[in-house]
Formats: C-alpha cells, structure tokens, sequence
C-alpha cells in the first residue's frame, strides 16, 4: 500500500506499446538508453516502475501510480515523452528516430499473462499513423 496526502492505494498497470510498424529497433545501445528515459519519467511523474521489459519489437512497462494518473495518461506520458527524450538526445537523422505505434495495451494488477501480451503484440495492427 502507498499514500498520497488524501489517498491510500495499491493501484498497478501493465502497459504495453510497439514501435511504428513494429520495427524491432529495441535492440543493444537503444533498448538501454530507452530503458534509462523510461527510469527517468517514472521518477519524474512520480510513479514507481515495478517491472520493465523491452524487447526487439515492444515495451512491456508494469507500474504503481497514485490514482490520479489514471491507464491512458500514463501510457501517454511513457510513449510519448520517450519518443521525445529519445530523438531529441540520440537521433542525429529520421532514420535512428523511434517512433511508437498507434494505440497500447492497458491492464490493471492482477495476473497478466505472457500469452497475453503475446497476442496483443501479436494482433496489433498499425492501422492510421
């Protein structure tokens, strides 16, 4: 259990997203540093990151954060300011830019299975980007 000044909670997210097209571009020196980038929102959002994995073609971020962050805030936060950081402090041209697909999966603590991100990663369509 955690507290804010108002609040007691134990509230965990699974969040997972996929680079554009699902490049697997999450590799050696880039998986590090997006690794690090990710460390550095968690601290700075004030969430606390409880298991992180980022493989070739996908993230799998699993958090505690107070309940004023609700699933959707905080993929965009992870997503987006990421892609920011990442091709503002190590993409030189377009092609070493990492951009994030369209869309995540969102769950809520719990168990979630390997299978279960398996066949969202599996199943995702890039759809309009």
């Amino acid at each position: 259990m955690r507290t804010t000044r108002h609040a007691t909670y134990n509230l965990n997210y699974h969040i997972v997203w996929l680079p554009k097209y699902r490049q697997p571009v999450l590799v050696n020196e880039v998986a590090d540093r997006v690794r690090s980038i990710l460390h550095e929102i968690a601290d700075d959002k004030g969430v606390e990151i409880l298991d992180l994995t980022v493989q070739p073609d996908h993230v799998h971020l699993f958090v505690n954060s107070p309940p004023t962050n609700e699933p959707a805030l905080l993929a965009n936060w992870f997503n987006g300011i990421s892609s920011r950081k990442y091709n503002h402090r190590y993409a030189d041209h377009e092609g070493e830019k990492i951009g994030w697909a369209r869309g995540c999966y969102a769950g809520t603590a719990g168990h979630v299975s390997s299978e279960t991100i398996e066949n969202y990663v599996q199943e995702h369509t890039e759809g309009d980007s």
